[in-house]
């Protein structure tokens, strides 16, 4: 069972700025910024709150992905993941939606990946704000703090889909958190 460690933090755009510069100094290597839609159900098995099952939709490809969290109110997550790419989106989605799931949510990225480490380190664009993951061992999350001297970041405990129940708009049953252009 694949455990995800990560740790959020939610940024202004001069601590962001101030990551598009020192991060290129210590990553091995980066991706062009992406844009993102995901897509979160409701359904059999997703109700306790700490269950998601998502469809991540990026530039032609998809991934579908099962995560559930471990409680705990550490700011680095700990979460079951499961997760694989998929042909097709729409036919996923057809299926998921004939065993009982229905969309719930659906949030909008803009995502820059960098390697460090033997992490990753993303920001991350939303439409209520800006945020930066660490994703790898403890270790690794520690030890690119203190490269980063990001000490003065705020922690954000918050998932993306909470912030999205927090901060979208609801269209009918859905609630989107979508960016305007």
């Amino acid at each position: 069972m694949p455990i995800e460690i990560e740790k959020k933090y939610r940024l202004t755009d001069q601590q962001r700025d101030r990551l598009l510069r020192l991060l290129p100094e210590i990553a091995a290597g980066s991706h062009p910024e992406r844009f993102e839609e995901n897509i979160l159900f409701a359904g059999p098995g997703l109700d306790s709150g700490l269950a998601a099952l998502r469809l991540r939709r990026i530039e032609g490809a998809a991934i579908l992905t099962y995560k559930k969290r471990i409680p705990s109110s550490d700011a680095m997550k700990h979460q079951r993941e499961e997760e694989t790419e998929v042909a097709d989106a729409d036919a996923t989605m057809a299926i998921l939606e004939c065993l009982g799931f229905t969309p719930r949510l659906v949030y909008e990225k803009r995502r820059s990946i960098w390697k460090v480490r033997d992490a990753e380190v993303v920001l991350d664009e939303l439409p209520f704000g800006l945020f930066m993951e660490i994703e790898g061992s403890e270790a690794d999350i520690i030890a690119i703090e203190r490269q980063l001297a990001i000490s003065d970041l705020e922690p954000e405990h918050e998932t993306y889909p909470r912030l999205t129940q927090l901060h979208g708009r609801a269209n009918g049953p859905l609630i989107e958190a979508r960016f305007t252009n």
